[in-house]
């Protein structure tokens, strides 16, 4: 009994996010997470206050790493800051180098890989709504 409790928790380690609070229910390999920066939103946009936040995250792809097809909790700007993001969309494929940005809206699906030989890491500033707590990527919708 001991054993099987012992290995449910490591199977749940493992599965679980590296914000440490909610699996992932996205197929990942290679993907560190990290939250750089969280805030709930206040100021003149009143009808905004309190009801989402920003939040920046650094992500790591390693070499061969990818996150496959998913969505997004909340719209946001994606940054790369090193190494190459091959982001394939449901009608094309564009591949983002340093320095390259764009939006995501949140709701296209789309799957990112690490084509390369080195990490890839890029910056997500999301706008989010203020109660969630885990990972903003979740399963695809249909659109």
């Amino acid at each position: 009994m001991k054993r099987l409790t012992l290995a449910l928790f490591i199977v749940t380690f493992y599965v679980t996010n590296s914000f440490g609070q909610e699996p992932v229910k996205v197929d990942t390999k290679g993907l560190v997470a990290k939250i750089k920066f969280e805030s709930v939103l206040s100021g003149f946009l009143t009808e905004l206050n309190s009801k989402y936040k920003l939040r920046i995250t650094e992500l790591t792809l390693e070499p061969g790493g990818y996150v496959n097809e998913h969505n997004h909790v909340g719209p946001g700007i994606r940054l790369v800051t090193s190494g190459q993001m091959t982001y394939v969309l449901p009608d094309k494929t564009v591949v983002y180098n340093p320095g390259d940005y764009f939006f995501e809206s949140g709701d296209v699906k789309h799957t990112v890989y690490n084509k390369t030989d080195t990490p890839m890491v890029h910056l997500l500033f999301e706008i989010l709504p203020a109660d969630l707590k885990g990972p903003s990527l979740i399963p695809p919708k249909s659109k």
